[in-house]
């Protein structure tokens, strides 16, 4: 059974198609985007949609405008290759004795979009649960997550309650489904209007985007996921390691004030 707690804007869901075309390679790093007009006929929206959605990718650093000339995609960000072993945010405030509150805002099937099914290894328009949550800790909004996993895996998981305990914990108790590794990048972004509300700050506010994709022992995909955390309330730290020792990764050192961040992964 699906539930959809939270109606999505219609600039969002534009803009999430941007991001999905932009990630397909439609419109390539320096390339300009159609007009406003074209926009709209695209997606049947207004004018003041279009505006909204690509005044957020503008606030997040994935679009620019140049007075006269357009909407532009910005180059990729420079990357760099950290070693960590992570922890849900559930599972690693619990460790902490806190208690995390979840509000479901978004639990329902949908076809696979092209980023996420490149993701996730599936033929596009898949079946695929998302899941879109947000997190409180001594209730205080800290993240937005919004995660991605193939129907085949836990086709169960759409009536599952999600309000509360780990979705890790859930898919290893339930459904036999162990995470061997992850793969995540991290950058600093700019909140649009939808997640800024969501999390009680003003546009603009700094946040961090951690874009993660988990995978069982065999290689196979088991989860995509975007979480957004504010910046003022999240501290990273990561352990390092030689290059001869990137096969034995380090464990998170514990006893870390709450107060001073967390785990970023939002399950």
């Amino acid at each position: 059974m699906s539930a959809n707690v939270v109606p999505i804007p219609k600039y969002y869901r534009v803009k999430e198609a941007l991001l999905e075309q932009i990630a397909g390679g439609t419109w390539q790093p320096k390339s300009s985007l159609p007009s406003e007009t074209e926009l709209c006929k695209q997606f049947g929206v207004s004018r003041i949609t279009v505006r909204k959605a690509i005044g957020d990718l503008v606030h997040e650093g994935r679009l620019r405008t140049v007075q006269g000339k357009g909407t532009f995609v910005t180059d990729p960000k420079v990357g760099e290759h950290f070693i960590q072993r992570a922890f849900g945010l559930y599972e690693d405030m619990e460790r902490r004795g806190l208690r995390v509150d979840t509000s479901v805002l978004r639990q329902e099937i949908i076809p696979s979009p092209p980023d996420v099914a490149r993701r996730l290894k599936l033929e596009r328009g898949a079946r695929t649960i998302v899941l879109e949550r947000l997190r409180s800790v001594r209730n205080e909004k800290l993240l937005l997550s919004t995660t991605y996993l193939p129907e085949v895996h836990c086709p169960a998981l759409i009536g599952d309650n999600l309000s509360s305990g780990s979705l890790y914990g859930l898919l290893r108790t339930k459904y036999g489904l162990h995470i061997a590794r992850g793969e995540h990048s991290l950058e600093a972004v700019a909140g649009g209007e939808r997640e800024s509300g969501l999390l009680d700050l003003a546009v603009g506010s700094p946040l961090l985007l951690l874009d993660t994709v988990m995978y069982l022992a065999n290689g196979t995909p088991l989860e995509y996921s975007r979480v957004l955390q504010r910046g003022d309330r999240a501290r990273v730290e990561l352990d390092f390691l030689s290059a001869t020792s990137v096969a034995s990764p380090p464990s998170l050192p514990g006893g870390n004030d709450p107060d001073e961040g967390g785990a970023l992964d939002g399950q």
